[in-house]
């Protein structure tokens, strides 16, 4: 998910005062479940539905945040007094994204024709990781399309192994090729 600017200053914000409170385990989890709610259809409707008066989105979202941290909460409301609350549907990712930072590592997803062994996972993402000069955590997601190899979404690239990418990259460079000219 691409996280807009806004909501990431505000992402950036929350992780800053939880870091500085020593709260940031349990602002994370708090932010977790606030992704998992925002991402269920029914609470999206509810909460960004212009229709619903702001005063009945935040008893309601008050009701859900009423277990969570003390800094989780307050942010929470002053979104809603800010009229903000459009932050709370990427703050999950915005959120992973500025600890994962913060650890000097990020997330990625690998592409495959088949399940890959955490063996296969592992050595991929010390490869990418020195590479890119962080921790590489990867997701493995198949997809049958692919004949054979890999394809790789990391920091925001592609990286192509699979066969499709590999016979692409050999189309252009034949393409391309100068010919010699015949005398």
């Amino acid at each position: 998910m691409i996280v807009d600017p806004v909501t990431a200053r505000w992402a950036d914000a929350l992780f800053e005062l939880a870091q500085d409170k020593g709260a940031l385990d349990e602002v994370s989890r708090d932010v977790e479940r606030i992704a998992v709610e925002v991402g269920t259809p029914e609470v999206a409707a509810f909460l960004f539905d212009a229709r619903v008066p702001s005063e009945e989105k935040a008893k309601r979202v008050g009701e859900l945040t009423s277990g969570f941290h003390r800094l989780t909460a307050n942010f929470v409301a002053l979104l809603f007094d800010k009229n903000r609350e459009l932050v709370l549907r990427g703050l999950g990712t915005a959120f992973k994204d500025r600890v994962l930072s913060s650890r000097g590592a990020v997330e990625g997803r690998v592409e495959s024709a088949r399940p890959l062994g955490s063996g296969e996972l592992a050595e991929l993402a010390i490869s990418l990781g020195s590479k890119l000069g962080k921790e590489v955590l990867l997701e493995n997601v198949v997809q049958p399309g692919l004949v054979g190899g890999v394809r790789v979404f990391v920091a925001g690239k592609l990286i192509d192994y699979s066969v499709q990418g590999r016979l692409a990259g050999m189309r252009r460079k034949l393409l391309d090729a100068r010919l010699p000219v015949g005398n």
